[in-house]
């Protein structure tokens, strides 16, 4: 008689079964060759799969067998996204797996490397999100920008504003226009991550985006799940409120519209990096400009055929979020671990998925180590070596 895997975890195979966008879990069973009421009692937990058949869910996963042996950390706080419709389900599951698996990748590497202390000021003081009023998230964007010392002039790149600050954020491919983003305190080591889609993604959307989610982490970290669930409206407009005050200063921004035509919104983009179609919504949101000519220019936006995608998208170049890069190449390049021994002994996803929540690029986990030698002193670094300003993620002192 077979013997199920002792320590079998079920909601890994729920988990897995969303990362790969296997809907069903007949579709499952027909991939294994087994019943799916078989599968269906695994994912219950009624039974576990034997050592051979666990194997094989692995292989037909792309991950480690210890993948579905490690617990999973439920978080009592809710992933912020955009929908809650039914038609966007096997999408949004896909997302929260992808979260749940960059949580997982940034703790492993924290037990190595120091990441950027998390700097999100309670801009609440105890309050509830509920009772902020219009006025009150206007002078908390202001109250953000002083404390991290943004100025009130263009925020510049927000992923690095991100990782500045303590965030961990990954970028995936959704398959899908309809999601953006999503936000979430890990329940592990306490730290707000984000994650953001890159489909048909520009520069100022990606600006919003980022700016959208660390309106959560900012202003909804102690939502529950059941207020969320209820109050999605109110939430996700509170969010929107904060990212356009935080991008577009009330202070600042409208002294430069002159006259709000779409020439003179062009133009302001080219500064601000933000889209059209959010300057007009600010505008709007401030009463600098009437109701009815806020819907005349919403018109000539989409006469224009500016809905998908407006002038100057293409201009600015997507930059990469760099702290898990990093980690993971000053972790290998120092010694600390091999790449072999990642993939062997932490990691339980496959080298793919690491890579591109990572950023880093693809196979870098096949290619080979670079030879322990360094450049004699007085010489310059390579022509490769970028010339940005790295993001210092020192070792802890107990790797030396």
């Amino acid at each position: 008689m077979r013997v199920g895997t002792p320590g079998f975890v079920p909601a890994r195979l729920e988990e897995a079964r969303a990362a790969r966008r296997i809907k069903t879990q007949k579709d499952l069973a027909e991939r294994l060759n087994v019943a799916a009421s078989t599968v269906s009692r695994w994912q219950k937990g009624e039974i576990a799969p034997d050592a051979n058949a666990l194997a094989e869910i692995a292989v037909a996963f792309g991950v480690r067998r210890e993948f579905f042996l490690r617990p999973i950390c439920v978080s009592d706080r809710p992933m912020f996204h955009r929908a809650l419709s039914s038609t966007y389900v096997p999408d949004l599951k896909f997302q929260r797996s992808q979260m749940s698996w960059l949580q997982e990748v940034s703790s492993i590497l924290q037990h190595y490397v120091d990441f950027p202390h998390v700097d999100i000021p309670d801009v609440l003081a105890g309050a509830s999100w509920r009772q902020l009023r219009t006025e009150d998230i206007e002078q908390i964007a202001l109250e953000l920008r002083r404390h991290w010392k943004l100025g009130e002039g263009p925020c510049g790149d927000i992923i690095s504003l991100l990782e500045r600050v303590g965030v961990i954020v990954g970028t995936i491919e959704m398959g899908t226009a309809r999601l953006d983003g999503l936000c979430s305190w890990s329940p592990v080591d306490g730290r707000p991550h984000i994650l953001l889609a890159t489909d048909k993604m520009s520069f100022p959307r990606r600006q919003m985006d980022g700016a959208h989610e660390l309106a959560h982490a900012v202003l909804h970290q102690n939502v529950s799940e059941d207020e969320f669930n209820d109050s999605l409206k109110d939430i996700e407009a509170q969010a929107f409120r904060l990212a356009s005050a935080f991008l577009m200063p009330s202070t600042s921004y409208p002294l430069e519209v002159r006259r709000p035509s779409l020439a003179n919104l062009l133009n302001l983009k080219e500064r601000w990096r933000v889209s059209i179609k959010a300057q007009i919504r600010r505008l709007a949101d401030l009463q600098i400009i009437p109701r009815d000519y806020v819907t005349d220019l919403y018109k000539l936006h989409s006469a224009r055929g500016w809905t998908k995608e407006e002038p100057l998208d293409r201009e600015w170049p997507l930059t990469q979020p760099r702290t898990l890069r990093e980690a993971l190449n000053l972790l290998v390049n120092a010694g600390g671990r091999t790449k072999a021994d990642l993939l062997a002994v932490e990691f339980t996803m496959s080298p793919t998925d690491i890579e591109r929540l990572t950023a880093l690029p693809s196979g870098w986990f096949k290619e080979k180590a670079g030879e322990l030698v360094q450049l004699k002193n007085g010489h310059s670094r390579s022509r490769e070596a970028p010339s940005e300003a790295g993001v210092v993620i020192p070792f802890p002192q107990k790797l030396g």
